[in-house]
C-alpha cells in the first residue's frame, strides 16, 4: 500500500501525462509551420555581450600571467666576478700617530 502522499502525486501526475498525450495526438505534420526562421540581427546584443565579457576576461587573465610569471621589478644588479685570492703586505701609515692620542688641532680650555 502507498502513501497518501504519492496517491496524489501519481494521480495528478497520470492526468497531466494523458492531457499531453492527448494534445500530441492532435498536431499532425500540416499544422507545422513551413516558413523559413524568422531572419533577425545577426549579432544580437546578448552575443556581443557574450564576446565582450570573453575577451575581457582573456585580457584579465593574461594581465595575471604576467603578474604572476615576470619579475616584479628590474633585475638586480650582479656583483663583479672575485678576483683571485691572495695575501697583501700592510701598509704602513704615511702620518706619524701621537701616543697620546690626542687631536693636535683640538684645543681644550682649562
Amino acid at each position: 500500500m502507498k502513501p497518501l502522499a504519492e496517491d496524489g502525486r501519481s494521480a495528478t501526475e497520470d492526468r497531466v501525462r494523458a492531457a499531453l498525450a492527448a494534445r500530441a495526438a492532435l498536431v499532425t505534420h500540416r499544422d507545422l509551420s513551413h516558413e523559413a526562421p524568422p531572419q533577425g540581427r545577426s549579432w544580437g546584443v546578448r552575443r556581443v555581450r557574450r564576446v565582450a565579457f570573453a575577451a575581457l576576461g582573456v585580457a584579465a587573465a593574461a594581465v595575471t600571467v604576467c603578474l604572476l610569471v615576470l619579475p616584479g621589478g628590474p633585475a638586480p644588479a650582479q656583483a663583479p666576478p672575485a678576483g683571485t685570492p691572495g695575501i697583501t703586505e700592510p701598509s704602513t701609515p704615511t702620518d706619524p700617530v701621537d701616543p697620546s692620542g690626542a687631536d693636535p688641532r683640538v684645543i681644550t680650555e682649562p
